[in-house]
């Protein structure tokens, strides 16, 4: 089959219908995510083990690993899931597509696809469109969203042509050269699902080539693991068009069977050769001499391998998604929207264990508000009238997010304390909820803040060189102030270092003081504006009820309550 210039421009054409469905499916679940789905998700995925489930599930009904977990990147892109709860998901789902490559071994409903029901779902969807609800029309979005995606799925398929065994039958000379011929096959196994964007017409095509005697049982269990790894390729392609964390989601993808495939190839002939004890005695011939046994030895690899894995890695969720994290930073103010890192849905049956994670979250929260020092700095600076919006809107948006973790935190830490059983952890929880209460402040203060200054800029009031210079020094000694709350809540209750705390809450306070006689002085002298001096205390004011919520923070930290 040719591959011209047509073809390539259909493939182009899939792949874009592909992305612009995953977009349009993601917005459209974005205004039809309301609290309950919210709360059906949340209810789905609140263990890991449910997650596992929920993947599991979906993938055996809808009959695609790629689709589902695409749904569970659009999923994380719309805010309805966490990163880590997707990870569970995705796990669920891997196991789900083996149920498929045992009905290609059977030959049963092996060609089965959900996209033949998008056009359907694009005629229930279409007359919803001029529905004047605004609910229903995000709904109609999020139906041709999800047709759009599924055919793009199914076009990409068909774009690519699927090599011939004939084609393959070079492979037969590359299969003898031992571990350098199964590390070749798990890469080829790998580009030729990323090519034909289907695990299960590369495991059909697989078994025919070992019916032919093209490759035998270990390289066919090579491309099979291979396989696995190239089916991650649809995710990834479909968070190209999200947010951060729909990409990492999509990364956990392939960071979880590229270590499966890992660890398998560590125990590459051990493992092959439990399989082969088990296809004997199940179906009474070896796949090492019988090629019409490979399917089933290759069902069994396919099937283990995801069940395996999944037991081997669940329990690593948290370190998985710190390792995505580190692969796809945040690198814009659509991926500054704020996600619990550290505290999972299920609470670990220890409180210890509980406090320590959100001992670790507590502390990303104190980042959060320090940031919020540095944007108010930056707005007493700014000159340019759009780096003034830009930051306004960053720090309503901070506001916000700083309002969700007490909220989430609290919740968290409220669930744990029904599990402590003395008062040594009760007392530690009561100073964690305290620490959420006053930072949580810290930001209503510093929002507050970028208000004030707004109106000044309304009102077309200015500071004197001498104000701004108080406040920048003002909150410099605030930045330092964050410095020692940073450093307490990185270390134990016996290392909090509460007297440098104390000292700089009374250099704030001595400032506050100072700056308050001078503005007075000012003031009756008639030396500015009065209603840019009432901004200008306000101002200095907060900075010093800001310092106040820190050493709250410190003595909480040092069980001085």
């Amino acid at each position: 089959m040719s591959f011209g210039l047509i073809e390539i421009l259909t493939l182009a054409g899939s792949l874009g219908l592909f992305i612009y469905g995953m977009k349009v499916m993601s917005e459209g679940l974005q205004k039809v995510a309301g609290r309950r789905m919210r709360v059906v998700l949340r209810s789905m995925t609140a263990s890991r083990l449910r997650g596992v489930l929920t993947g599991f599930v979906s993938t055996v009904v809808i009959q695609s690993s790629s689709a589902s977990t695409v749904m569970v990147v659009g999923f994380v892109n719309a805010g309805l899931l966490r990163v880590r709860q997707a990870i569970s998901v995705i796990m669920g789902a891997n196991i789900g597509t083996t149920v498929k490559a045992l009905l290609v071994s059977w030959a049963v409903f092996a060609d089965f696809s959900i996209t033949k029901l998008a056009v359907p779902i694009i005629g229930i969807a279409f007359p919803l469109l001029f529905v004047r609800t605004s609910g229903t029309k995000a709904f109609a979005e999020l139906l041709i969203g999800t047709a759009l995606l599924f055919l793009g799925i199914e076009f990409m398929k068909h774009a690519v042509p699927v090599p011939s065994p004939e084609a393959l039958a070079f492979l037969r000379d590359l299969s003898t050269g031992g571990l350098p011929s199964v590390l070749l096959f798990v890469f080829i196994g790998t580009a030729l699902t990323a090519i034909i964007q289907s695990s299960s017409a590369s495991v059909a095509l697989t078994l025919v080539l070992c019916e032919q005697g093209t490759i035998g049982y270990e390289m066919a269990a090579a491309l099979v693991l291979g396989e696995n790894i190239g089916t991650t390729v649809t995710a990834n392609i479909a968070a190209l068009v999200t947010s951060a964390w729909a990409k990492r989601a999509a990364r956990a993808h392939l960071v979880f069977n590229v270590i499966g495939v890992a660890w398998a190839l560590l125990v590459f002939k051990p493992y092959l050769h439990v399989i082969d004890a088990y296809v004997r005695t199940a179906f009474g011939g070896s796949p090492y001499t019988d090629p019409s046994m490979i399917k089933w030895a290759l069902t069994a690899l396919h099937i283990s391998f995801n069940v395996l894995n999944t037991l081997l890695l669940v329990s690593f969720i948290p370190t998985l998604e710190r390792i995505v994290t580190w692969m796809v930073p945040a690198r814009n103010q659509v991926d500054e929207e704020y996600r619990l890192e550290y505290l999972d849905a299920d609470i670990p049956l220890s409180p210890e264990v509980s406090l320590i994670e959100a001992r670790r979250e507590i502390a990303r929260f104190g980042k959060v508000t320090h940031d919020m020092l540095r944007m108010t700095r930056d707005l007493l600076l700014a000159k340019e009238a759009t780096a003034r919006d830009q930051l306004m809107q960053r720090m309503a948006r901070y506001e916000q997010i700083t309002d969700r973790i007490e909220v989430e935190v609290g919740r968290y830490l409220t669930k744990t304390s029904t599990e402590a059983r003395n008062e040594e952890v009760s007392t530690r929880i009561r100073g964690m909820l305290s620490i959420v209460g006053d930072l949580e402040r810290v930001g209503d203060i510093f929002f507050q803040m970028s208000k004030a200054m707004e109106r000044k800029l309304d009102d077309r009031l200015w500071f004197t060189p001498e104000q701004r210079q108080n406040l920048l020094s003002m909150l410099e000694v605030l930045d330092q102030a964050f410095d020692v709350m940073h450093a307490n809540l990185d270390v134990d209750q016996e290392q909090v270092k509460l007297d440098a705390a104390v000292e700089v809450e009374q250099r704030i306070n001595a400032m506050r003081d100072q700056l308050r006689v001078q503005h007075y002085r000012s003031i009756e002298q008639g030396d500015y504006n009065i209603r840019s001096g009432l901004v200008y205390n306000d101002l200095f004011s907060s900075c010093e009820k800001v310092g106040d919520h820190l050493i709250n923070v410190s003595e909480a930290l040092a069980g001085e309550m």
